[in-house]
Parts: C-alpha cells; sequence; structure tokens
C-alpha cells in the first residue's frame, strides 16, 4: 500500500481515492501501481449505487490519466455484487462500453476473488 487513501487534484478540484498501491505481478515481477476505489452497494437501489460508482470511476480514472498516468484504477465491489447485479446484461455493457476495472472480493473469507481488466 503506498497512500490510503490516494489524494489527486486536477483541474481546481481535489479526489479521494480509497487506495493506492502496488500489486505485484508474479509472472513479470515488478510492481504495476494501481488505485482501488472501493464499493459496498448496500444501498437499496442497486442501480443507484451503480450510477454512483460509475461516475465516480469515470472521473477518478481521468484524473490519474492527468496526474498519475501508469496508475491504473479498480472499482472493488463485493462478490455477492459481482455475482448478481454486475451479470446483468446492462451492467455488463456499461462494465464493457467505459472499460471499467474490477476487482471482485469476498467478504467473508476477506480475500480478492477476481481481478478483471
Amino acid at each position: 500500500m503506498t497512500d490510503d487513501p490516494l489524494f489527486i487534484t486536477v483541474g481546481g478540484v481535489d479526489m479521494l481515492i480509497d487506495l493506492g498501491a502496488e500489486r505485484l505481478l508474479a509472472a513479470e515481477k515488478q510492481g504495476e501501481k494501481i488505485a482501488v476505489e472501493i464499493k459496498s452497494f448496500l444501498n437499496t437501489s442497486a442501480i443507484t449505487d451503480f450510477h454512483l460508482a460509475v461516475g465516480q470511476f469515470i472521473n477518478y480514472r481521468t484524473a490519474l490519466k492527468i496526474k498519475d498516468p501508469q496508475r491504473q484504477l479498480f472499482m472493488a465491489i463485493p462478490l455477492t455484487t459481482y455475482n448478481d447485479f454486475f451479470q446483468r446484461e446492462f451492467a455488463t455493457i456499461i462494465i464493457e462500453d467505459y472499460q471499467l476495472a474490477l476487482l471482485v472480493y469476498d467478504i467473508e473469507d476477506e480475500v480478492i476473488a477476481l481481478w478483471k481488466k
């Protein structure tokens, strides 16, 4: 972990991304700089949470492109949300169209279940 949270200022706007980290890639044995925005999807409306998460992701990704272009942004979501809402056709279309990188975490086992670029 390099920053918690990762603070970025772009065009007069301050932003806090939940985590800045370096993920080790076993195949290359070198660090890959990432940023992770953690989403819980706890509200009663999954689509409202989705709208907010996607909007935030796009804003943060743009800020990183300007200030820290080698850092890749991931949206972290619970495994249960990924298996339910994120498998719906609308969600998969948005994920593909906006090229959202996902980090899916298992709340119960406290592990990362899936990295999806």
